[in-house]
Order: C-alpha cells, then structure tokens, then sequence
C-alpha cells in the first residue's frame, strides 16, 4: 500500500508539466512583426488589360488574411520610359497615381527599374533625364534610401546605372553608394534584421534556365549586378543582413549564399502581359517577417 500511494504521489508530479505543456508552446510561437507584398514589374500601361490585371493584383494583396502591412514595388514600374517621348510617359505615370490612390491603401516603398529611367541621347540636357522624372513622381530624393519598420532595416537600392558607352544599362552600385550601403549597415544596430531590395539581382540562378546551351552560359552585366562579388563580401561582414528581394528576370528563384536569402520574385506582368514567363505565372511575393531575423515566403499568383 505504501509503494502504491508512493508511485500516485510520483505519478501526478510528473503529470502536471505533460498538462501544462501546450499553453507553454503556444506561448513560444513566433508571430511576425511584418507582412509584406513584394511587387516588381508590374510594366503599367493602358494596354493588353494591364490595368485591369494591376487592379486585381492590388486587391488580391489587400484581401490577405493576415493583412498584409506594406508593399515593396521592386522597379519597372511604368512599361517602359527608354527614349520614349514625354507625352506617352506622362500618360504612363497618370494611370499609375490613379490606380495607386482608387485601389491602394496601403504604403508603398519604390526602387526603380531600367525601364523606369529616361534614357535619349538626344534628351541629355532636359532637367528630367535620367532618373530625375521618377524620382520627381515618387517624391523621392535619391534612388537609394533606408527606412525602419516592425524592427526591420530596409535599404532600397539602385541597381539600374549607364553602361561604358553611355547608351544602355548595368547593374551595380558605383563606388558613391557602395559607401553609401557600406556606412548604413556599420551605423546599423547588430540586432537589427536588414531586408535589401533592388531591382537586378544582386545573386541569381535564373539566368542559368537558357534554351539551347552548348559548352557555355551566357550572363550580360544588365542582367545581375557585375559587382556581386564585391556586395557579397560587405554583406558577410554583417550577418544581420537577411534577405535581399530582385526580379527584372520575370522569374522565381531563390538562392542561399552565406546565410543571406537571394530571393528573385517573378513579375505582375508575368510575360510583359502575355501570360506566364516561361514557368513563372504573374504574381508576386509574400513575406512575414519576424523579429529574430527569420522569414517566410511564398509566391502568389493572383490571376
């Protein structure tokens, strides 16, 4: 009798921690402290149904459960600027505010994207050329900028720069704002999680998916940052950085190089609104972010 009255006594010591278990995991489960869309070449203009398509997109992010608490628009935002005339680009911007101010609700951060730069030779003296007239639409003062949210950094890049002869693009830094992103992430506390966003990829395996391959790939300096390797080498230095998000290519992909998520989301417009971009239907990414630094993502296809 004594050994069994013994053994109850023990039994309901060890059966209170396995009662009480659950409310503990419940409490440790991580929520995010941010929902983010990522957008990237939505391509707008008053054509092949984009405005539609644009406005479905906007409310597919909006009707999100959670909610979604910001959109990062990662470049390409009108359909293409490059030696276009300034009455077709004006006419590109104003169907962008109007959808943006009857659809949207919520903030928006911008990059900008090669075909948001206004690039003529015979246009070079007019004070809007190059990436002046976008920023001038976004009311921005730089491509390039930083902000805090939900205890996220985010450094907005801008990746889309003049090629040697002066006529078409690259993707890099130059050296002013590698010094720029170089000094940022020093002045940024080392507890604090960064989410870079750029228009080019600064990493990614899209460009390896080519028809046709004998012996070699080949990999155009528009087409990914040619300074990645140096971008890598300052992003090892601080592993605080987390996530960089891209597109330009019209892919998903995602590469992970020294703990840092290269993430290359496809686009709104999928084939330039021709449907699907080889196997990436038009979408865009879905992130939650937490306060440890940790994420998750997805892509949606919102048609």
């Amino acid at each position: 009798m004594q050994r069994r009255s013994l053994f109850k006594r023990f039994g309901g010591l060890l059966l209170a921690p396995a009662v009480s278990l659950p409310s503990f995991a419940a409490d440790a489960e991580k929520k995010p402290v941010l929902r983010v869309a990522h957008i990237t070449d939505v391509h707008l203009y008053d054509k092949a149904g984009a405005p539609d398509f644009f406005r479905k997109c906007l409310h597919h992010i909006q009707s999100q459960q959670p909610k979604v608490d910001m959109i990062l628009n990662g470049g390409d935002i009108v359909f293409d600027m490059n030696k276009e005339n300034l009455s077709t680009i004006d006419v590109q911007w104003k169907l962008l505010h109007t959808i943006m101010k009857e659809e949207c609700s919520l903030p928006v951060h911008y990059a900008l994207g090669n075909h948001d730069i206004w690039w003529s030779e015979n246009n070079k003296g007019q004070a809007v050329y190059g990436k002046q007239y976008s920023l001038d639409q976004l009311q921005l003062n730089s491509p390039y900028y930083s902000f805090t949210k939900g205890g996220w950094k985010f450094i907005v890049l801008d990746s889309v720069h003049l090629d040697v002869d002066d006529t078409w693009y690259i993707g890099k830094l130059g050296e002013a704002q590698m010094i720029w992103l170089s000094d940022e992430l020093k002045a940024t506390d080392a507890q604090t999680p960064v989410c870079v966003l750029s228009h080019i990829p600064i990493l990614t395996a899209t460009l390896m998916v080519q028809d046709n391959i004998v012996n070699r790939w080949e990999m155009l300096g528009g087409d990914m940052h040619t300074d990645t390797a140096d971008i890598i080498r300052l992003f090892y230095q601080y592993p605080n950085v987390k996530l960089c998000l891209s597109g330009h290519i019209h892919l998903k992909d995602k590469v992970v190089y020294n703990n840092v998520a290269y993430l290359c989301d496809g686009a709104v417009s999928g084939a330039w609104w021709k449907g699907n971009n080889r196997e990436t239907a038009p979408g865009y990414g879905l992130l939650e972010l937490f306060a440890d630094g940790s994420f998750t993502e997805k892509y949606v296809h919102y048609q």
